[in-house]
């Protein structure tokens, strides 16, 4: 464990956050949250900057280490403070984990989380394109979860906790998930695992049709 609380640079109804929480929270890692305020123009300032020069959270420092990205980050707690059940060592495993992180920052963030952002931030993006993007991944994702608990493996891995958070929250998008048994079964699975910490909730606006 770290000798000192971990500082998490977050903000609470981001799913990349979340993602990060999940993972420190699972594996029982202290940390300091440090919730950012976006709007303000937190992730602006040059404090933050020399952080992460991409103005973007999460970010993480571990006794002097500075992680910015949440799939990073959910890599380097893995390999530091838990074992090969989150992040398979062998090539096989480790390629089908690396697999949903591409998925997680590919069409996982370009369709439910932009979707997401549109309904309940007012983002500029296309809302429909966003939708659909988001459906097509989703039957993609129905089909992989057919006869399996996980996506990399037979116990929950990083990949799991890097698509939960979004593909959770996608009605918040009005991105529905009613047609996709397998991914709500999935879901459900995610949030029965052990010291599970749910992400707020967010009422998406009435968009036009």
């Amino acid at each position: 464990m770290p000798t000192t609380p971990i500082r998490f640079y977050r903000d609470i109804l981001s799913g990349h956050c979340h993602r990060v929480e999940l993972l420190l929270t699972m594996l029982k890692i202290p940390f300091d949250p440090i919730d950012v305020n976006i709007g303000r123009g937190d992730l602006r300032t040059p404090e933050f900057i020399a952080l992460n020069r991409f103005s973007q959270v999460p970010v993480i420092v571990d006794d002097g280490v500075v992680i910015a990205d949440s799939n990073a980050i959910l890599v380097y707690l893995a390999k530091r403070y838990g074992d090969e059940t989150w992040l398979p060592a062998d090539a096989i495993g480790a390629a089908r984990v690396q697999r949903w992180l591409s998925a997680a920052a590919g069409p996982v963030a370009q369709g439910v989380a932009r979707a997401r952002m549109v309904a309940v931030f007012g983002a500029p993006f296309n809302h429909k394109d966003a939708i659909a993007t988001a459906h097509d991944f989703l039957r993609v994702f129905e089909e992989e979860l057919t006869g399996r608990c996980f996506l990399a493996a037979d116990h929950a891995t990083i990949a799991d906790l890097a698509c939960y958070s979004y593909v959770s929250h996608a009605p918040e998008g009005h991105v529905s998930l009613d047609v996709y048994p397998e991914v709500r079964a999935w879901v459900a699975r995610v949030e029965a695992l052990p010291r599970f910490v749910p992400m707020p909730r967010s009422k998406p606006r009435q968009m036009d049709a």
